[in-house]
């Protein structure tokens, strides 16, 4: 479930073909792409597979994870984005809990009734026409599908996403709060494509610009993770990064890991993560 706006990212160039340098997010890892100037400003759909990943969860705290296919809300600009995936989440406990949504911000994300286990092969996508956006999730492996269009008075549809979130709140006091990012492992996306005036093509056709979005994140204090222990005399930097788009379906992969770091090159770290 994601409530963050996408100001935590950066604009793109204007017109680089393929995929650009990676950028650093506190909550976004994957790629957005931005329509090159000869296809117009917008994109008019998004699509992509995956499968679900498995939640590995600590008894210490809460933990999230989004995986999801959208439409804009990648400018600091950008007060709105229509998207659609899944959750691994962790709860309280350390028990991993699995589900499917749909967001149009800025509304407040919507539950989607259908049963995912890690594992399941999904595939989504969101399609906007004028005002009106469409958003579609199934699950391959169950069978189960859903499907919606909602008529919205705020749209954005100047980037394509395919996207592994670090989910966030936002209230109307204060900045948002982004949780701790569960450790999902690996995800891969395949079949990661969009359209954009009637073309449609992956994720580095040259028709638009893509920009590869590295998610860094400081583990919450007092959480222990695999050999790194938060708060000794290193400090873990929880990092996903995603690998090379390759192939015609523009597939990619989404790697979790955390990173030994002494407590000086953290703060650095921390300090360079866009907010």
């Amino acid at each position: 479930m994601i409530t963050l706006l996408a100001s935590a990212l950066l604009a793109f160039a204007a017109a680089a073909p393929a995929v650009a340098a990676t950028d650093v997010s506190s909550n976004w890892a994957g790629y957005v792409a931005a329509p090159s100037m000869t296809m117009g400003s917008h994109f008019s759909s998004v699509s992509g597979s995956w499968v679900e990943p498995t939640a590995t969860c600590v008894r210490s705290g809460e933990s999230y994870s989004a995986v999801w296919v959208g439409l804009g809300g990648a400018s600091e600009r950008s007060r709105a984005l229509e998207q659609v995936g899944t959750d691994a989440d962790c709860a309280k406990a350390g028990k991993p809990v699995y589900s499917s949504w749909y967001e149009l911000l800025p509304a407040e994300a919507v539950n989607v009734r259908m049963t995912v286990h890690p594992g399941d092969r999904m595939t989504a996508s969101a399609t906007v026409r004028a005002h009106d956006a469409t958003l579609r999730i199934r699950d391959l492996t169950t069978g189960a599908r859903f499907t919606t269009t909602r008529h919205t008075a705020h749209i954005d549809v100047s980037s394509a996403d395919w996207i592994v979130e670090a989910p966030s709140v936002c209230t109307n006091v204060g900045p948002c709060r982004t949780f701790a990012l569960t450790d999902f492992g690996n995800v891969t996306f395949t079949s990661a494509g969009a359209t954009a005036a009637g073309h449609t093509g992956p994720i580095a056709d040259p028709n638009w610009s893509a920009t590869a979005l590295e998610l860094r994140q400081s583990p919450p204090k007092g959480e222990h993770r695999g050999a790194v222990a938060v708060g000794g005399p290193a400090n873990g930097l929880i990092v996903a990064a995603p690998s090379t788009p390759s192939g015609p379906e523009g597939a990619f992969g989404v790697q979790w890991q955390e990173q030994a770091v002494q407590d000086e090159r953290a703060a650095a770290a921390a300090g360079s993560i866009i907010n």
